[in-house]
């Protein structure tokens, strides 16, 4: 069989391993799609996305549509004729009439085992929820949010140090991998789509602002897979006299409650420990307001704090 063209479609930087390992292939990408420039950094100048870096380093053709309702980005998919449309993480819905254009179809990586954590924050959600494992899906694109049929899925462990940063590399890597290996099995027909099931389905919604800030008065575990879910951003938030503080890594230490929740209860050259609702949070590592992340230690030193004091919500 010839090699396939294909269109890729994705922005951030979970899309570049999976970019790369189309270029890698035997097939050719026709044409690269990627969110417009956006603003970013201190000055606010326009930064082109991750992917479309990537692309232009490659010499590829790279489109930037603000939207794919327009009738001009179904012309310019038309015109580039491609038989895949391979989408990561590009953060715009395809319409229906995008969808057909391909000759054999869209596909989408997606950072979770459908039809757990269908939609925008899947491994956040993962971690927040304390599931044990999640993995990547290489599924089929239809009309409904990654609702279409699977072709592939990996799993992969979650234990209790694995941070959203930490996934976020990993699962790219192993998406790109598994989507090589995908077309492959298509391009020989040994591999055929099935439904999602029915049981199982659950949302991976945006986080909200308001998850960014810690309650004190959740227990230790619950507080600590925040932590990780947040590392490295945007970060899970408390208030410590009057100024706002990440944690940026910790560990629970004990289920067992001593102080109130907040209240810091017991400082040592690893950091500091907190009292929650249930139990106690190691705080190893932080990033106060305005400032670079650091041990924790370094800050308690530098703060001269002491046991007793109390973190806000």
């Amino acid at each position: 069989m010839p090699p396939f063209r294909i269109v890729f479609m994705g922005t951030p930087d979970f899309a570049v391993p999976s970019l790369a390992a189309l270029m890698a292939g035997p097939d050719h990408v026709v044409g690269v799609l990627t969110q417009p420039d956006r603003p970013s950094g201190r000055g606010m100048r326009l930064q082109p996305s991750p992917v479309k870096q990537y692309a232009l380093g490659q010499g590829l053709p790279v489109y930037q549509p603000e939207t794919l309702r327009h009738p001009d980005s179904l012309s310019l998919l038309q015109r580039l004729e491609p038989d895949w449309v391979v989408v990561t993480a590009y953060g715009l819905i395809l319409p229906p009439a995008i969808l057909s254009v391909p000759r054999q179809g869209c596909i989408n990586v997606h950072a979770s085992l459908l039809p757990r954590w269908r939609g925008a924050a899947p491994l956040q959600r993962a971690i927040l929820a304390g599931d044990r494992e999640t993995g990547v899906t290489i599924m089929m694109m239809e009309a409904g949010l990654d609702t279409g049929p699977i072709l592939a899925m990996e799993s992969t462990p979650l234990d209790d140090t694995m941070t959203y940063g930490r996934l976020h590399d990993q699962l790219a890597q192993q998406g790109a991998d598994l989507l090589a290996t995908t077309l492959m099995a298509l391009k020989g027909q040994t591999i055929h789509p099935y439904s999602q099931p029915e049981d199982g389905v659950t949302m991976a919604q945006k986080l909200t602002r308001e998850e960014e800030w810690i309650d004190w008065t959740q227990g230790a575990s619950i507080i600590h897979r925040q932590i990780r879910a947040l590392n490295p951003w945007p970060g899970a938030r408390s208030i410590f006299q009057g100024q706002p503080v990440k944690m940026m890594a910790g560990r629970g230490v004990s289920e067992q409650s001593s102080g109130q929740p907040g209240e810091i209860v017991a400082i040592s050259d690893l950091g500091c420990e907190v009292a929650c609702g249930h139990g106690r949070v190691l705080i190893t590592q932080v990033t106060p307001g305005g400032k670079k992340t650091m041990p924790a230690k370094d800050w308690i030193n530098g703060r001269r704090i002491t046991v007793g004091q109390q973190f806000g919500s």
